[in-house]
């Protein structure tokens, strides 16, 4: 059981990493951004929400544990 929840959990933070990343690279492509900037705009948010979700997940376990 708790394998299961822990594989949904990483698939549901990578889905919300993924349209963060979209949204970014979008809005950078609307603002006039060339393909490379916006790519490079949709890696960074990608890699926040990332971060993010680790930085939760370890203040988390701490308190939890």
């Amino acid at each position: 059981m708790t394998v299961t929840v822990v594989l949904l959990a990483t698939a549901l933070v990578i889905v919300v990493a993924l349209l963060a990343a979209a949204g970014a690279g979008t809005l950078a492509r609307m603002d006039g951004a060339t393909y490379p900037t916006a790519l490079t705009r949709a890696a960074t948010a990608f890699a926040a929400v990332i971060t993010l979700a680790a930085a939760v997940t370890a203040a988390l376990t701490t308190l939890l544990t």
